[in-house]
């Protein structure tokens, strides 16, 4: 008797079948409730912070404030904070506009109007002023030094110029940087183009990984960058499986990140008792798979999970497509995964570290990728395609026999196996 499993893609899901003898294990977060009232608890963490004063109590009546804000590739249920925080200003003589919102953009595109508005919600968005940087255009960015690892660090007018910053987020394992949240909405978020690209340079280096801050040469330098502009306060949540908040983290922007990473690998770690022959993995849907780019943070995770030689089928959507136009470029020009590293280290760019690293990643397995891509794209970028699910299990089932050892992930950005051994 076959089993139906179930997986989201974009906004929708996929459904197929298994002989449930052969899923050695079907890898989920833990299970945390959402909070019963979001509203409390994120006032509750604002008047009790992590190595802080109070929230207000960092801010006086007349300051221009900066809220960094993630953009559509992250959720942070954003719309559930921002009033508070604005409100708990406004109680203090900071008016509406004196405040502003930037988004985290990074290396991204620009955030569109609607976007915008649902990312902060419809209140925030009819109140403040809204804005996207550029990070490619350098008269946009002012300059503080470089750090100790040779980054030459630029934040945005907008947040250099403001008397006090608010970083925002959620938190996440992060195969470069060890986690996300906490520093990223500074570095990468509103840095300049040079900033980013000098610090995802050390990809290369063995220690830049999931779950590691300490030692971590990515973390390390964009901590070292982020002091040179501090942030005035930080609020970062962590969420369930639905896309819902279980736990808020305020106050220092180092401290309190650093207790949410302790959270995060409560909720996200997932211990594994050995490697599969084929990983079956989503996103959890939309945005997390909304390019390539994002989708090739749920790779590593089904990376971690398979054995050499296996097969990891990987669920995405992709509407737009890989997320990046010198990621197609460099992998368009060079055809093999030597070569796209040989080119990489070589001059390294945002979006050819993309290239690197997916195609890093298909040394260990075969990725087969289901997707709205168009098959040539998808080849291009290495994976084989497949134009659906069974054809996917059809492609696995070719390569390892018909009775492999099956792992499979639904919530696979927010789940990172660990071998237990």
């Amino acid at each position: 008797m076959k089993k139906k499993y179930s997986l989201k893609y974009g906004n929708g899901s996929i459904s197929f079948f298994l002989n449930p003898k052969q899923v050695i294990g079907e890898i989920k977060m833990k299970q945390f409730a959402s909070m019963a009232d979001p509203g409390v608890e994120i006032l509750k963490a604002l008047n009790s912070p992590i190595g802080s004063l109070s929230f207000k109590e960092n801010f006086k009546a007349g300051d221009n404030v900066a809220f960094i804000v993630n953009d559509s590739t992250r959720v942070a249920n954003s719309h559930q904070f921002l009033p508070v925080m604005f409100n708990e200003l406004n109680s203090i003589g900071i008016k509406d506009e004196d405040m502003f919102i930037i988004f985290a953009l990074g290396a991204h595109r620009p955030m569109r109007q609607e976007e915008m508005v649902k990312e902060v919600g419809e209140e925030i968005a009819a109140r403040v002023k809204m804005y996207n940087g550029d990070c490619h255009d350098e008269s946009q960015f002012t300059h503080f030094g470089t750090t100790s690892f040779g980054t030459p660090v630029a934040f945005h007018n907008r947040v250099a110029n403001a008397d006090k910053i608010i970083c925002t987020g959620s938190v996440l394992p992060h195969y470069l940087a060890g986690y996300g949240g906490g520093r990223k909405a500074m570095m990468p978020g509103v840095a300049w183009y040079e900033t980013i690209r000098k610090n995802h340079s050390m990809i290369f280096a063995p220690d830049s990984t999931s779950l590691r801050l300490s030692g971590n040469p990515v973390y390390e330098d964009q901590i070292e960058a982020v002091e040179m502009c501090r942030p005035t306060f930080l609020l970062n949540v962590v969420l369930n499986e639905k896309m819902e908040t279980v736990r808020v983290f305020a106050g220092d922007y180092i401290k309190a990140h650093i207790e949410a990473c302790r959270f995060v690998d409560e909720i996200y770690v997932a211990d594994i008792e050995k490697e599969a022959d084929l990983v079956i993995i989503s996103s959890g849907g939309y945005p997390k798979d909304i390019d390539i780019y994002q989708l090739h943070k749920t790779m590593i995770h089904g990376w971690h999970a398979v054995k050499k030689g296996g097969v990891v089928i990987v669920v995405g959507e992709c509407r737009d497509g890989s997320g990046s136009e010198t990621y197609e470029r460099i992998m368009a020009e060079h055809k093999t995964p030597e070569r796209v590293e040989a080119v990489t280290r070589e001059n390294f760019q945002v979006g050819a570290h993309k290239a690197y690293g997916v195609t890093s990643l298909m040394h260990k397995a075969m990725f087969v990728l289901v997707s709205e891509l168009e098959a040539n794209l998808a080849e291009m970028l290495g994976f084989t395609p497949a134009g659906d699910i069974d054809r996917a299990l059809e492609i696995a089932f070719e390569k390892l026999g018909r009775d492999p050892e099956i792992i499979v992930m639904p919530q696979g950005s927010f789940t990172l196996p660990r071998l237990r051994s």
